[in-house]
């Protein structure tokens, strides 16, 4: 006998919710029983389709969260109850467990909260050949799974001590030999790279890559305290801290990433860092991309630069940015690429230079970025500042407010945009009129993203996986680009 939990009813029950990243909540909602319950559902799912059959491994890891090792421990139980073999990858980036389940074919399971506060969590599933998609989501939410009787609590922990993870480093060790192999040796020789360490799973991973290739690195920030670092919307102390470091160190660029290590951030040789949605451009350049997808919030310079054949732009999320690449291999392109505005970096094609292959590694990377980004400027022989000036002035901005259920975002974009044009161009035009001239056009392909006649782009959306509402703005200079995201901020600070 057991217990029959639907997915879809314990969603709502535990308010542990599937967003554009995988399953996320606060680490108290994420209980083992929900944990273990999430992770049957997916084996099902992968049952149900053929992914699995018969006995198999899947690997586990997970970030540097002070709740991660438990929720990885809830996640190799259900693997095990389930006839599976967990392999434990210990701690390591998000795209070094992809590239293992794509290297061995087999399904991962990645715990992690990405950039958001430590008092949260998630979990990331892949399948053989990449990240889930929203059609592999709603397979996962329609199950029902069976909870053996006596395995929780009345606060849906286990009733028992599960036995520690022992991890392996084979999954870490694959991920830097990715790059140390394709790559010529001391490739980088000569530039000075500050790796701003935090509390990145990958930090280390960043310094013996980046010296591996030849570069002389140099540690920076490591903290033993989870620190949430968002790549699209950098800290203040954080931007303070690389301008500092970069001109007490003389750096050539500071590369860092988020919690989990798929999102990227790098600097300029003044400790300038670049948005995510430009240093995109900049890596499927030097990758020499005829394919770009993108999601619908990022610069348009990738369309004004006419460095690629095709760009396609998406809904905001990984699923969908990669089901834009599948659709551009599908139609021909030879070498296809993505990226986000958060700067992480995704390719679906092999990459070939000097009778090597990079691997597709269809999943956010941070890496490939960071070194394509500095090949780039040796390339060229220029700095990262002149990569940039090089490319179609548009300056992109964003904001989030914390705390702003998605419920309440969804109803102010809705008293918005109704679909009948005229109604809507006065409307917005009574709440940002006054500050960005008349309408010119709306793009509801996700949220609402508005062009005025200026050509001047403010953009809102609720965040995919959490309660916070996003703000996106685009001008013809920076200042103007910063200047209009703290007026649209200053607006919806009042909706609260």
């Amino acid at each position: 006998m057991g217990e029959a939990v639907k997915i879809n009813d314990l969603m709502v029950q535990s308010g542990v919710k599937f967003g554009t990243s995988g399953a996320r909540g606060l680490a108290d909602d994420m209980t083992d029983r929900v944990c273990y319950a999430y992770t049957a559902a997916f084996i099902q799912y992968l049952e149900e389709t053929s992914e699995l059959k018969g006995s198999g491994a899947i690997a586990v890891g997970g970030d540097l969260r002070s709740s991660t090792d438990r929720i990885m421990s809830a996640a190799a139980k259900a693997i095990s109850d389930k006839g599976y073999e967990p392999q434990c990858c210990g701690r390591l980036p998000a795209p070094a467990l992809a590239n293992y389940g794509l290297i061995k074919d087999i399904p991962t399971v990645m715990v992690t909260g990405s950039h958001i506060p430590e008092d949260r969590n998630g979990i990331k599933y892949t399948k053989r050949e990449g990240e889930i998609l929203k059609h592999d989501e709603a397979g996962i939410r329609r199950q029902a799974v069976t909870l053996v009787e006596g395995l929780f609590d009345e606060k849906g922990m286990f009733l028992f001590e599960e036995k520690p993870l022992i991890p392996s480093s084979e999954a870490s060790d694959l991920y830097t030999d990715r790059y140390l192999e394709f790559f010529p040796g001391n490739c980088l020789s000569g530039k000075k790279i500050g790796v701003y360490q935090h509390s990145a799973v990958g930090r280390d991973d960043m310094v013996t890559i980046l010296s591996g290739l030849g570069a002389c690195v140099t540690p920076l920030g490591f903290s033993e305290r989870f620190i949430p670092v968002d790549t699209e919307a950098i800290r203040p102390e954080d931007v303070e801290a690389a301008e500092k470091w970069s001109a007490e160190y003389h750096f050539d660029a500071i590369v860092s990433t988020d919690g989990d290590s798929d999102r990227p951030l790098i600097s300029d040789e003044n400790g300038k860092w670049l948005r995510g949605d430009v240093a995109g451009i900049l890596c499927a350049e030097y990758l020499e991309a005829d394919a770009v997808a993108t999601p619908i919030s990022c610069n348009s310079a990738v369309e004004k630069c006419g460095f690629f054949k095709g760009v396609y732009r998406t809904k905001i999320g990984s699923p969908f940015v990669i089901e834009s690449m599948q659709q551009a291999q599908a139609e021909g392109a030879k070498r296809v690429v993505g990226y986000e505005a958060n700067g992480g970096f995704l390719i679906a094609s092999p990459v070939e230079s000097a009778g090597k292959i990079l691997s597709p590694l269809p999943t956010r990377d941070a890496v490939i970025l960071h070194i394509a980004i500095l090949l780039l400027s040796i390339e060229k022989n220029i700095t990262i500042s002149e990569l940039v000036s090089e490319l179609p002035q548009r300056f992109t901005h964003s904001n989030r407010l914390k705390e702003f259920p998605t419920e309440k975002s969804n109803a102010k974009i809705n008293a918005l945009y109704s679909g009948n044009e005229s109604r809507d161009k006065e409307t917005i035009g009574a709440v940002f009129g006054e500050h960005f001239g008349p309408v010119a056009s709306f793009d509801t392909t996700d949220g609402l993203r508005i062009t005025f006649e200026s050509d001047e782009i403010v953009h809102l959306r609720p965040s995919g996986n959490a309660p916070e509402f996003r703000c996106y703005n685009e001008a013809g200079t920076e200042s103007r680009a910063i200047e209009m995201n703290q007026i649209c901020m200053d607006i919806m600070a009042a909706w609260r």
